[in-house]
């Protein structure tokens, strides 16, 4: 027999060989599909069994045939026939005797095989009794079993692959969980009990773990199991799965008007565990204070309602949480409690618990002063603070992750506590390094500079809460922040705090220059990152006090021109985006000098990139700086009654050849053509029907540069003509509406070219633009393109694009059908 076996299995241990061996892909490819046909024909039943009870098959060898006995049970019982299955389950069994001792992998998987048979198996009836009999009490023999008891739950859970139907899978559920909940208990008690090391085994507890959603959690709470968890927490060996199950119990008790006392029987033993949290920070052991941390913070967020309810009852606990944070030197567990803190805010800022909202100021206050110490850049070694982190860039970045989570946090002190509260603290932070330190420092070297930063980027991040008319903080903090030292890091933080009370200072506008003076400045500093606050904060100031800075657009456009040759893109579109908001608040009949005041450099600028670009790169430039009109013309949108010239439009038509003539020049490059395509989409949308002298050169630039480069942005312009120049608005005289579905026609019937001469996969952005075109053609001339010639070509370009395999295009498409067979 065995030598027949090994001629049996020799070419899965050859597949096998081969996929673990330096062998070329093709070999690979073969033994891997050689090795997936073998696993689902019916010969690997025997097959896996001759190799688990091979003495010389290696252990990888093992574990491939117990994972494919795992398959074929799961997926290919009906192989089978029936009669056979109680020798499959008593062969399953020998097998487990047989691993009782390891390897682990493969008795976990004859543990999964075994289950996934019980599942089927309805006529099994007897299925913990057999199994405890069977692979018998001795200490390498319990192991089987409890991992038997660990995967059992999680596989009937998972059930839904098997092929039984809901009925009998749900009936077999109640049989093999619920009816055996309490022998398991008793099993897992009696076990526990059974020796000091049994206590501490990790098996144990993952076995709670599984079958916590099965037993009643009174049960094992006012059982010995919950002292053998607690007990579980001070074993290395055990301290992980105790802490999970523990965790998975407080889950269960999230409904606290059902479990209320189960909660009341856990609560003490939880709250004694605060020593250990306490040893842990005092030895700097992360692993046990993360665990103990988690606990706390889990059960808080489970029991959230009641400490809302009942905050003298529960204050130990979030007292223990709010110590896990404020100990955390490493930082590692602290995230954990962040979403307690909100749950609780939650709670705390409904009028019913407002009562509850008092006693809880004090936690909030004092935890307001943790994240503030938290945020705190670290301390490098040496003097240097060229590299804070030490080379390890990826701590840095989880550093300023982290950060922006705390910053969450204090928006949720605000709402506790208020926003007067929260500033003031950020505002002695930095009144007292200014008292200590500022005498010290210099451009450059800032003593401490970590201690002023922090409570700038709190200040930051409490932005959003704060409301314009805040009265108290604000007036101190603004004055003060002008003020602070030059540090890259403190400047940056400096610069981006202000750009977040833009809406505070528009109605305060005695700060309004000094802040833009400071603002300003920072454009000159040499670190790339100040540079780039410098212009988003510009971008806020702009937008938000633009009322207090209409009367001074010469200088903007002074500072504008001087500056935005030397900004990255990014920055040149955020103080476009500011100074083009403030050039909106002048009136109509300044509107077109200050339009060639602010674009004609940018204009010019754009010729000469026009010309010079002959490389990738210096086209992409020339794209990003068409965008910058494209921002005046969102912008600048003045108002002008009907009929009336307008001066938007009046510019518009200066540089709408230049705008041509580009798109002509580089009708090959996509990026530029749909910049150029955007600012005329953008025109249409702006200035409406105030852009009809400009229309009949605007159809023919779109209709010509569809037909030369083939890209979609053509056809997305064309959307926003037929949307803005239909019947349904008023002032569009019937010869220009007929016009416009001309026009319609002309870039369908340059559509229809291109899908007959590409492959739809080639062009799907084409197809998307043309239909979402042309589901708006229907929605305003349905009248004109349903009886059109075109119409059946269009019909079955659209069948043709269903077999597309792209989501964008395809909806436009079904979109497009949808409302066209509406119309039937």
């Amino acid at each position: 027999m065995a030598t027949n076996g090994r001629q049996a299995f020799a070419p899965v241990m050859a597949a096998l060989a081969t996929m673990q061996s330096n062998v070329d892909r093709a070999q690979k490819s073969r033994a891997h599909e050689f090795l997936e046909q073998f696993q689902k024909s019916p010969e690997a039943w025997t097959t896996t069994f001759e190799i688990l009870q091979a003495n010389d098959a290696a252990p990888d060898a093992k574990v491939f045939a117990a994972v494919t006995l795992k398959g074929k049970i799961v997926y290919d019982i009906h192989q089978l026939p029936r009669e056979t299955l109680p020798n499959l389950r008593d062969t399953l069994l020998s097998l487990l005797t047989s691993f009782r001792a390891g390897p682990r992998p493969v008795r976990t998987q004859l543990c999964v095989c075994l289950a996934n048979l019980a599942i089927q198996m309805l006529e099994w009836q007897d299925v913990l009794h057999l199994v405890v009999s069977t692979l018998g009490t001795d200490p390498q023999s319990i192991l089987c079993v409890l991992e038997f008891l660990h995967v059992l739950p999680e596989e009937v859970t998972d059930g839904r692959q098997i092929n039984l139907t809901e009925d009998e899978l749900s009936h077999r559920t109640r049989e093999l969980l619920e009816g055996n909940a309490e022998t398991v208990l008793r099993l897992l008690a009696e076990y526990s009990r059974s020796s000091p090391s049994a206590a501490k085994n990790p098996l144990l507890l993952d076995c709670i773990t599984s079958w916590l959603r099965e037993v009643p959690m009174n049960d094992i709470v006012n059982s010995p199991l919950l002292d053998t968890i607690m007990e579980a927490l001070s074993a290395d060996e055990s301290f992980e799965s105790a802490v999970e199950c523990l965790c998975a119990i407080f889950k269960e008790t999230r409904d606290v008007d059902e479990c209320l006392s189960t909660i009341q029987t856990l609560y003490p033993r939880v709250v004694a565990l605060k020593p250990k949290m306490v040893a842990s920070a005092d030895t700097e052991d992360t692993d046990t204070f993360k665990g103990i941390t988690r606990v706390f913070a889990e059960a808080a967020e489970a029991w959230v309602v009641l400490i809302a309810r009942l905050p003298a009852e529960f204050r130990e606990l979030v007292d223990a949480v709010l110590e896990c944070a404020a100990r955390d030197k490493e930082r590692d567990a602290i995230s954990l409690t962040f979403n307690f803190w909100y749950e609780l805010k939650q709670y705390l800022v409904l009028d019913m618990y407002i009562r509850t909202r008092l006693q809880y100021v004090d936690v909030y206050s004092r935890l307001v002063d943790v994240m503030n110490g938290h945020l705190e850049y670290p301390k490098p070694e040496g003097s240097s603070d060229g590299d804070l982190f030490e080379g390890d860039r990826e701590q840095e970045e989880k550093f300023r992750e982290f950060r922006h989570q705390m910053g969450d946090v204090l928006k949720d002190c605000c709402a506790v506590i208020g926003v007067t509260e929260c500033l003031q603290k950020s505002y002695n932070l930095i009144e007292r390094w200014f008292h200590a330190n500022a005498a010290q420092a210099i451009d450059g070297h800032v003593p401490h500079w970590q201690q002023l930063e922090a409570p700038l980027f709190s200040m930051r991040a409490m932005g959003r809460m704060v409301p314009p008319n805040e009265s108290i903080m604000l007036p101190k903090l603004i004055p003060l922040i002008v003020q602070i030292p030059d540090q890259e890091k403190v400047r940056f933080q400096a610069v981006m705090a202000l750009g977040r009370y833009t809406e505070w200072t528009s109605q305060h506008p005695e700060t309004l220059q000094t802040q833009l003076n400071f603002i300003i400045a920072a454009f000159g500093h040499p670190s790339k990152e100040v540079v780039r606050a410098a212009a988003l904060s510009f971008k806020f100031f702009c937008n938000d006090c633009a009322e207090l800075l209409k009367t001074h657009t010469t200088q903007l456009q002074q500072f504008y021109e001087g500056v935005i040759d030397r900004l990255p893109p990014g920055s040149q579109d955020e103080i476009t985006d500011g100074v083009a908001s403030v050039l909106a608040k002048q009136p109509t009949d300044q509107i077109y000098a200050s339009f060639k005041l602010y674009c004609d450099p940018v204009v010019k600028r754009l010729m000469d990139m026009a010309h010079n670009a002959t490389d990738e790169r210096g086209k992409l430039a020339l794209a990003d700086r068409l965008q910058l009109i494209t921002t005046f013309v969102q912008w600048v949108q003045p108002r002008v009654e009907p009929g009336q010239p307008n001066p938007a439009v009046q510019y518009c038509e200066e540089i709408f050849p230049i705008l041509g003539a580009i798109a002509d020049n580089f009708v090959s490059f996509a990026p530029i053509l749909e910049r150029v395509c955007r600012c005329w989409r953008y025109m249409v949308l702006s200035y409406r029907t105030a852009m009809l002298p400009l229309l009949p050169s605007l159809a023919e630039k779109l209709s010509s540069g569809f037909t030369a480069s083939r890209q979609g942005c053509f056809l997305w312009a064309t959307d926003a003509i037929v949307r803005e120049f239909s019947n349904e608005i008023g002032h569009v005289d019937q010869a220009t509406t007929d016009a416009i579905f001309h026009f319609y026609e002309q870039q369908a019937s340059t559509f229809l070219k291109v899908l007959n001469d590409l492959p739809p996969e080639e062009v799907p952005d084409v197809i998307e633009d043309f239909f979402r075109l042309t589901v708006d053609v229907l929605s305003f001339h349905p009248h004109k393109i349903i009886p059109s010639q075109l119409m059946v070509s269009i019909f079955q370009a659209a069948c043709s694009a269903l077999a597309l395999l792209k989501e964008e295009p395809l909806l436009a498409t079904l979109q497009f059908l949808r409302d066209f067979l509406a119309y039937g």
